[in-house]
Protein backbone atom coordinates (compact mmCIF):
# COMPACT_ATOMS: atom_id res chain seq x y z
CA UNK A 1 0.00 0.00 0.00
CA UNK A 2 1.54 3.46 -0.70
CA UNK A 3 2.52 5.51 2.20
CA UNK A 4 0.39 8.18 1.40
CA UNK A 5 -2.78 6.00 1.51
CA UNK A 6 -1.53 4.75 5.27
CA UNK A 7 -1.12 8.28 6.00
CA UNK A 8 -4.59 9.06 5.16
CA UNK A 9 -5.78 5.80 7.07
CA UNK A 10 -3.74 7.11 10.08
CA UNK A 11 -4.86 10.36 9.61
CA UNK A 12 -9.05 9.46 9.50
CA UNK A 13 -8.30 6.63 12.30
CA UNK A 14 -7.49 9.60 14.70
CA UNK A 15 -9.94 12.25 13.71
CA UNK A 16 -12.15 8.93 14.68
CA UNK A 17 -10.77 8.52 17.50
CA UNK A 18 -10.93 11.72 18.78
CA UNK A 19 -14.59 12.19 17.68
CA UNK A 20 -15.70 9.49 20.33
CA UNK A 21 -12.70 10.04 22.79
CA UNK A 22 -14.29 13.66 22.82
CA UNK A 23 -17.60 12.82 23.38
CA UNK A 24 -17.34 12.35 27.19
CA UNK A 25 -18.91 13.26 30.24
CA UNK A 26 -18.44 12.57 33.86
CA UNK A 27 -21.50 9.66 33.88
CA UNK A 28 -19.89 8.05 30.36
CA UNK A 29 -16.80 7.91 32.02
CA UNK A 30 -17.87 5.94 34.77
CA UNK A 31 -19.93 3.86 32.59
CA UNK A 32 -17.38 3.46 29.78
CA UNK A 33 -14.78 2.52 32.79
CA UNK A 34 -17.10 -0.37 33.52
CA UNK A 35 -17.89 -1.59 30.35
CA UNK A 36 -14.33 -2.29 29.50
CA UNK A 37 -13.53 -3.71 32.99
CA UNK A 38 -12.26 -7.00 33.01
CA UNK A 39 -15.35 -8.18 34.95
CA UNK A 40 -17.75 -6.19 34.69
CA UNK A 41 -18.90 -9.13 32.46
CA UNK A 42 -18.69 -11.98 34.85
CA UNK A 43 -22.41 -12.41 35.48
CA UNK A 44 -23.24 -12.39 31.59
CA UNK A 45 -20.76 -15.28 31.37
CA UNK A 46 -21.85 -17.42 33.69
CA UNK A 47 -24.88 -17.01 32.81
CA UNK A 48 -23.96 -18.22 29.15
CA UNK A 49 -21.94 -21.58 30.63
CA UNK A 50 -25.03 -22.09 32.67
CA UNK A 51 -27.28 -22.25 29.75
CA UNK A 52 -24.48 -24.43 28.07
CA UNK A 53 -24.42 -26.85 30.88
CA UNK A 54 -28.14 -27.02 30.73
CA UNK A 55 -28.76 -27.30 26.99
CA UNK A 56 -25.61 -29.62 26.24
CA UNK A 57 -25.24 -31.52 29.57
CA UNK A 58 -21.76 -33.85 29.35
CA UNK A 59 -20.83 -31.76 25.99
CA UNK A 60 -20.53 -28.72 27.80
CA UNK A 61 -16.95 -30.28 28.56
CA UNK A 62 -16.03 -29.76 24.48
CA UNK A 63 -17.71 -26.30 24.90
CA UNK A 64 -16.38 -24.86 28.24
CA UNK A 65 -12.75 -26.13 27.18
CA UNK A 66 -12.81 -24.92 23.83
CA UNK A 67 -13.54 -21.35 25.03
CA UNK A 68 -10.70 -21.69 27.33
CA UNK A 69 -8.49 -22.60 24.91
CA UNK A 70 -10.15 -19.68 21.96
CA UNK A 71 -9.82 -17.19 24.48
CA UNK A 72 -6.52 -18.29 25.36
CA UNK A 73 -5.29 -18.45 21.86
CA UNK A 74 -7.58 -15.20 20.91
CA UNK A 75 -5.66 -12.98 23.48
CA UNK A 76 -2.06 -14.48 23.47
CA UNK A 77 -2.27 -14.15 19.66
CA UNK A 78 -3.48 -10.38 19.36
CA UNK A 79 -0.22 -9.61 21.48
CA UNK A 80 2.11 -11.89 19.97
CA UNK A 81 1.00 -11.86 16.52
CA UNK A 82 -0.52 -8.05 15.94
CA UNK A 83 0.90 -5.78 19.05
CA UNK A 84 4.66 -7.40 19.29
CA UNK A 85 4.98 -7.51 15.53
CA UNK A 86 3.37 -4.10 14.06
CA UNK A 87 4.13 -2.44 17.86
CA UNK A 88 1.40 0.31 16.88
CA UNK A 89 1.29 3.05 19.82
CA UNK A 90 -1.85 3.26 21.53
CA UNK A 91 -3.11 6.79 21.21
CA UNK A 92 -2.89 7.01 25.37
CA UNK A 93 1.13 6.63 24.70
CA UNK A 94 0.91 8.75 21.25
CA UNK A 95 3.25 11.66 21.49
CA UNK A 96 1.20 14.21 19.58
CA UNK A 97 -2.39 12.69 20.83
CA UNK A 98 -1.40 11.48 24.69
CA UNK A 99 -1.92 14.89 26.05
CA UNK A 100 -5.19 16.07 23.65
CA UNK A 101 -7.29 12.97 24.41
CA UNK A 102 -9.31 12.36 27.38
CA UNK A 103 -8.24 9.55 29.59
CA UNK A 104 -10.37 7.82 32.63
CA UNK A 105 -8.46 7.46 35.38
CA UNK A 106 -5.20 7.95 34.19
CA UNK A 107 -5.48 4.83 31.93
CA UNK A 108 -2.84 4.56 29.20
CA UNK A 109 -2.74 0.55 28.76
CA UNK A 110 -0.30 -1.06 27.16
CA UNK A 111 2.17 0.30 25.05
CA UNK A 112 1.32 -0.89 21.74
CA UNK A 113 -2.67 -1.19 20.79
CA UNK A 114 -3.03 -3.08 17.18
CA UNK A 115 -4.61 -5.07 17.85
CA UNK A 116 -7.34 -5.13 20.64
CA UNK A 117 -7.26 -7.77 22.58
CA UNK A 118 -10.46 -6.88 24.25
CA UNK A 119 -11.98 -6.91 20.72
CA UNK A 120 -10.44 -9.80 19.93
CA UNK A 121 -11.49 -11.81 22.81
CA UNK A 122 -15.08 -10.44 22.93
CA UNK A 123 -15.82 -11.23 19.16
CA UNK A 124 -14.14 -14.38 19.35
CA UNK A 125 -16.79 -15.70 22.25
CA UNK A 126 -19.58 -14.78 20.41
CA UNK A 127 -18.23 -15.96 17.17
CA UNK A 128 -17.89 -18.92 18.34
CA UNK A 129 -21.10 -19.04 20.46
CA UNK A 130 -23.35 -17.90 18.06
CA UNK A 131 -22.72 -21.48 16.47
CA UNK A 132 -24.76 -23.04 19.51
CA UNK A 133 -27.22 -20.55 20.21
CA UNK A 134 -29.78 -20.68 18.15
CA UNK A 135 -32.20 -17.65 19.80
CA UNK A 136 -31.79 -14.69 17.52
CA UNK A 137 -32.54 -12.48 20.61
CA UNK A 138 -29.34 -14.06 22.72
CA UNK A 139 -27.07 -13.61 19.56
CA UNK A 140 -28.14 -10.10 19.03
CA UNK A 141 -27.72 -8.83 22.52
CA UNK A 142 -23.85 -10.70 22.81
CA UNK A 143 -23.39 -8.97 19.44
CA UNK A 144 -24.46 -5.53 21.21
CA UNK A 145 -22.02 -6.56 23.94
CA UNK A 146 -19.34 -6.97 22.12
CA UNK A 147 -19.80 -3.72 20.16
CA UNK A 148 -20.83 -1.69 23.34
CA UNK A 149 -16.92 -3.30 24.57
CA UNK A 150 -15.39 -2.22 21.66
CA UNK A 151 -16.46 1.66 21.90
CA UNK A 152 -15.53 1.63 25.29
CA UNK A 153 -12.18 1.23 24.07
CA UNK A 154 -11.87 3.83 22.06
CA UNK A 155 -13.76 5.84 24.06
CA UNK A 156 -11.04 5.71 27.00
CA UNK A 157 -8.62 6.52 24.65
CA UNK A 158 -6.63 3.41 24.59
CA UNK A 159 -7.02 2.27 20.87
CA UNK A 160 -8.00 3.51 17.13
CA UNK A 161 -11.21 2.43 15.71
CA UNK A 162 -8.62 0.46 13.27
CA UNK A 163 -7.56 -1.13 16.15
CA UNK A 164 -10.89 -2.48 17.75
CA UNK A 165 -11.94 -3.34 13.89
CA UNK A 166 -8.64 -5.50 13.26
CA UNK A 167 -8.52 -7.26 17.20
CA UNK A 168 -12.71 -7.93 16.24
CA UNK A 169 -11.64 -9.53 12.44
CA UNK A 170 -9.46 -11.50 14.16
CA UNK A 171 -10.96 -12.72 16.93
CA UNK A 172 -14.21 -13.81 14.78
CA UNK A 173 -12.03 -16.15 12.47
CA UNK A 174 -10.66 -17.46 15.57
CA UNK A 175 -13.95 -18.13 17.22
CA UNK A 176 -15.38 -19.38 13.72
CA UNK A 177 -12.31 -21.74 12.95
CA UNK A 178 -12.94 -23.09 17.11
CA UNK A 179 -16.63 -23.65 15.97
CA UNK A 180 -15.86 -25.27 13.06
CA UNK A 181 -13.51 -27.88 14.83
CA UNK A 182 -16.08 -28.26 17.74
CA UNK A 183 -18.56 -29.17 15.09
CA UNK A 184 -16.02 -31.90 13.16
CA UNK A 185 -14.92 -33.33 16.43
CA UNK A 186 -18.99 -33.68 17.54
CA UNK A 187 -19.21 -36.14 14.42
CA UNK A 188 -16.85 -38.11 14.63
CA UNK A 189 -17.31 -38.97 18.25
CA UNK A 190 -20.86 -39.29 17.23
CA UNK A 191 -19.78 -42.13 14.45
Amino acid sequence: MPEYMLDLLQHIDEKMLLAINGWHSPFFDDLMWWVSGKYSWMPLYLLLLGWLIYKYRLKSIIFILSIILLITASDQGSVHLFKNVFERLRPSHNPELRNIIHLVNNYRGGQFGFVSSHAANVFALVSFLIHFIKNRWVVILMFLVALLICYSRIYLGVHYPLDVIGGGIYGWILGFGFAKGVKVFEKKMTK
